[in-house]
């Protein structure tokens, strides 16, 4: 009696396990079920890739104003790359979910890699063959253990032309399963420079018309109708205020001055179209 009951049990779990193998392998998982440290190469959105509800069976937005994503070169945020430099990553999730993840990648107008990847030990981990995917770690998918992450990027040789980094965050509902989360893809170009390029194209799409007390007013191309993913850093490269859009009004944005934003000079980033624009100002 004691065989008949246990072996129905013993074929059931057998058969559990058996599932759950293949369940795995079919969504790709590298560490987790749940990818707690890092999802699969290919989930960014791109051209000819997945993205992460593959493995989460959430719903998937626009990222423009959730994705809010930096190129600094120390510390100062660019619009336009050196070939063969190297430049730090920034991405922050505007929402900051408790639970969350992403992964990101760089290419170019062929869809080939665009330079190379190194992460930054605990925050990113880098993943992938001939295309280099950031994603992030078991030790930084909290808005406690990383209010954003950041990585290495070593920009291409030149004649590469226009960078396009691709970006699928997840902001999970911490639930414990793969349901119920909402993924945000996103796409931010940077375009190739001769020299460090920091205001090349900026003064075109981006002009500084008013400063007051209380609020900083930009005039952009009529074409626009908002701007997103504004981030204010200041002389020794401190991310001081980000933002996640702003509506443009009569041509006009208006960023309001805090307490962080009192003196001095600052970098003011921002994403227009898709294409990522900074501006230098000096305040008094």
């Amino acid at each position: 009696m004691r065989i008949v009951l246990i072996l129905p049990v013993a074929a059931l779990l057998m058969s559990g396990f058996a599932y759950f193998s293949v369940d795995s392998s079919q969504h790709g998982f590298l560490r987790s079920p749940l990818n707690g440290g890092g999802a699969s190469p290919g989930m960014t959105g791109a051209p000819n890739e997945s993205n992460c509800t593959q493995c989460h069976s959430g719903s998937v937005q626009n990222g423009d104003t959730e994705n809010i994503l930096t190129i600094l070169s120390g510390g100062t945020p660019v619009n336009s790359y050196v070939p063969g430099q190297q430049y730090t990553v920034n991405l922050l999730m505007s929402s900051n979910p408790t639970k969350r993840g992403f992964q990101s990648t760089a290419l170019t107008a062929t869809n080939t890699m665009a330079g190379g990847f190194t992460g930054q030990a605990g925050n990113t981990s880098i993943s992938g063959g001939t295309k280099k995917y950031a994603n992030h770690t078991s030790g930084s998918n909290t808005s406690g253990s990383a209010p954003s992450w950041t990585w290495t990027w070593t920009a291409p040789a030149a004649g590469a032309g226009p960078v396009t980094f691709y970006v699928a965050t997840n902001k999970t509902n911490n639930n414990g399963n793969d349901n119920g989360d909402v993924i945000y893809l996103s796409q931010h170009v940077i375009q190739e420079g001769s020299n460090n390029g920091l205001f090349e194209g900026a003064e075109q799409a981006l002009q500084l018309i008013k400063i007051t007390d209380q609020s900083i007013t930009f005039r952009v191309p009529k074409s626009i109708g908002q701007v997103n993913g504004i981030t204010i850093f200041n002389a020794t490269g401190k991310m001081v205020a980000s933002i996640p859009y702003l509506k443009v009004i009569n041509n006009e944005i208006v960023i309001e001055r805090t307490s962080h934003i009192e003196s001095g000079l600052f970098f003011i980033s921002m994403s227009i179209n898709n294409s990522l624009y900074t501006k230098k100002i000096a305040l008094q």
